[in-house]
């Protein structure tokens, strides 16, 4: 099975709201796997479905240094986020060739249905929460550099189609 292609900026779809997950199936799992596998080979701290152009709120997440540790998550949903914040550079498969660094929430808690469909609820930490929070935006349809100042994303967009 070969995997669905990342979706490349400006595609419309990576600027839309993703539809609800009504219940986890096999197919969900299914596309979990698909979407670690992806985020494996990129290499990548995780990855949303609307950056393979699936509309669904399914995301995955694996900010360990020994990896194997996705973490699957469906509708997630952030509950709380810590006044601490984090910058880290950030970047995406979507937008190749340039990165910038981001503040964000250090901490996060976030509810979302989990592999056997039932909600969880996990507060996640330093990389694990910007990386949470990334993907969170990609399901709303918003790119990380939305959260730049408009000089420093107008010059990103611009190295960008330079690096394209």
């Amino acid at each position: 099975m070969n995997p669905r292609p990342i979706l490349r900026w400006p595609d419309p779809r990576l600027r839309q709201r993703a539809a609800p997950v009504a219940a986890v199936t096999d197919e969900t799992r299914a596309l979990w796997d698909e979407m670690v596998a992806v985020m494996e080979a990129m290499p990548g701290l995780g990855l949303a479905a609307p950056q393979l152009g699936v509309m669904q709120r399914l995301a995955v997440v694996d900010a360990s240094r020994e990896r194997g540790r996705a973490v699957r998550m469906a509708n997630p949903e952030i509950l709380d986020a810590a006044r601490e914040t984090i910058d880290y550079a950030e970047a995406s498969p979507c937008l190749p060739g340039v990165s910038a660094v981001v503040r964000r929430p250090a901490k996060v808690a976030v509810r979302y249905l989990n592999e056997a469909g039932q909600v969880d609820r996990r507060e996640f930490e330093g990389l694990w929460a910007v990386s949470v929070q990334h993907q969170i935006d990609h399901l709303e349809g918003r790119m990380f550099f939305d959260r730049l100042s408009r000089v420093k994303r107008d010059m990103l967009l611009r190295k960008s189609r330079k690096a394209g």
